[in-house]
Parts: C-alpha cells; structure tokens; sequence
C-alpha cells in the first residue's frame, strides 16, 4: 500500500476547515452545550453511535457543541472485533476521543476554568464512562469518579444548568448528586442486557423511573435529563429517536428559561 507522511501544514488546515465547517453550521447566538466524552469505542470509551446522536441533533436544533474529555490514559484497550482486553496496548482518553470529534476536543480541565461559557452539559454513554470518567465497571457501587467530573456535575448542579446523561452514564450522578432522578432504562427482559446497573444506582440513593427507549426523564429539581440509549439492546435509530427526543426538550427549556 502506498503510504506518505502528512505534513504537519496539512494535518493544521485540516483542523483549521473541521472548525470552520463546525462553525458554519449553527448561528451565532445559539447555545454552546458541552459534550464530555471517554474515549472512542463502546467497550473502553464513549459509545460512537451516541456521541454522533448528541452531536447531530445538537446542531440540528441549532446549538454549538464543544467536545471536552480528560487527558487520561484509559483504563484498557479491549480489542472490538474479539471482544477481548489488548493487553499490548494503551491509549489516551482525549486522543482517542478526538478521532469523535474529528479533532477538535479539549482537555475537561479547561471546561472547569469556562463553564460559564455553557448552557449545558452533556455525557455519552459506552463503557468509557463506567471505566475512564469513574471505575464502576471495576467496583460498583463503591465507585470513584474523577474529580474533575465530580466538580463538573456539582458546579452545573449548583448552577441549576441542564445536565444530560445518556446510556449508562446517569451512574455518575446517582454517585455525585444527592437524590437524583434517573432512568437505566428498564428492569425486564433480555432486551435490557445492562438492567442490573438499576439496582445499584437505586443502593446510591437515586430515584428510579422506568423508560422506552425512545423516552426520557427530566428531574426539574435538579436539572438532570437523562435517556436509555444503548442499556436496551435496540436498532441504531431507535437509541437516535431518544437522544433526540431529550436534546429537544433541554433545548426548548433552556430558551424558555431565559426567555422569561
């Protein structure tokens, strides 16, 4: 196979055009949501198609979103063809969640310093949140999760700005947010492989609600939506059909709420 170095001009206007063609996509005044991601890849990283539904119809509904992820090497590498760990390799958390935001992605610490610049926040789903933004895929619900995504979700709760969590990332603020109310999806059947995560968001002390997959729940005390996504075995535009469903609705609240 033909292969050449790309030079690093090429590889700056290359960044330099995804921003501009970013940019060019919504207006000016829209509202910038920030997307915190972990990685590239279900089993050790953000789920990819999640984190396209969130970017697609964020922009859809004509708002910019900013890609954040910590600069931290991954838990593992699990090979996706086998589905087994690569023990060969590691791989950084904000490098690989580049190759999802096409490059242009900060390290989270810098959402920390400008998170008033933000009108929301937004988490994935994919393991990557059970593995690189806390370790409940190791431990549980003795879970730790990084301090960075502690002080984030506490700094937008306290801000009483949206947080949206998708998947199996509402784990994170079952831990972090006292009382909170989420939905894994549902507690029945095969179709629900992940349905065990239920009974240990509920030992955290978060409140329940069973959804569809194409539903959502929105805790208005604590400005938390969240969505099942890919906990329930479905199609790809059954997991598109929820996310969207909730980026709606964050939406057309937060301009309600400056409105008034």
């Amino acid at each position: 196979m033909f292969r050449k170095a790309v030079s690093p001009f090429v590889l700056s206007s290359l960044r330099n055009n995804i921003k501009i063609l970013n940019a060019r996509s919504v207006s000016t005044d829209s509202n910038k949501v920030a997307v915190v991601l972990s990685g590239c890849g279900v089993y050790d990283g953000t789920e990819i198609h999640e984190a396209a539904a969130v970017l697609s119809h964020l922009t859809r509904n004509d708002a910019i979103p900013c890609c954040f992820a910590p600069d931290v090497p991954q838990l593992h590498v699990i090979n996706h063809l086998k589905g087994e760990e690569d023990k060969t390799h590691q791989r950084n958390v904000l490098q690989e969640s580049a190759r999802i935001a096409r490059g242009s992605v900060e390290n989270l610490c810098k959402l920390l310093e400008n998170q008033s610049c933000y009108d929301a926040v937004i988490f994935p789903g994919g393991f990557g949140a059970a593995k690189n933004l806390s370790d409940f895929a190791v431990k549980g619900t003795e879970l730790t999760v990084h301090p960075d995504v502690v002080k984030l979700l506490k700094d937008f709760h306290c801000a009483k700005k949206p947080i949206g969590l998708i998947c199996i990332s509402p784990i994170l603020a079952a831990k972090v947010i006292c009382n909170v109310r989420i939905t894994l999806g549902r507690d029945s059947c095969d179709k629900w492989p992940h349905r065990g995560a239920i009974d240990a968001a509920r030992k955290l002390g978060a409140q329940i609600e069973e959804r569809d997959v194409n539903d959502y729940v929105f805790d208005e005390k604590n400005m938390v939506f969240s969505t099942p996504a890919f906990m329930y075995d479905g199609a790809f535009h059954e997991i598109d059909d929820g996310i969207g469903n909730m980026i709606k609705y964050m939406l057309t609240y937060i301009r309600q709420k400056y409105k008034n």
